[in-house]
């Protein structure tokens, strides 16, 4: 499996807002190289006679009838809000631009 660049590891971390220095960049790169060796190695298990599951030990999916109840009144569930504006609850931007 290829290694990751280092131009794609500050790519990374800018995606997800970080800031490195470079010596620790140079540590991301071996263990994000790492993770994908693993990944890797996982990916190359023949899993072709496998069925399809979603837990690694049998189990029943206990679900309740999906029945319309009453929620909380607006007014209660706005009263410890932070920030409200009429009815709805106020958020930071998190998009740059949106605000």
């Amino acid at each position: 499996m290829p290694t990751l660049s280092r131009k794609e590891v500050e790519e990374i971390a800018l995606l997800a807002r970080v800031h490195l220095e470079s010596a620790e960049l140079d540590a991301m790169q071996a263990e994000l190289g790492a993770i994908l060796e693993h990944f890797g190695a996982i990916a190359a298990v023949d899993t072709t006679d496998v069925p399809p599951m979603t837990h690694a030990v049998p189990m029943d999916m206990r679900l309740r009838a999906d029945v319309p109840a009453p929620s909380l009144p607006v007014d209660e569930a706005l009263r410890a809000a932070p920030m409200k504006t009429d009815s709805v609850f106020v958020v930071p931007s998190i998009i740059p631009g949106s605000e």
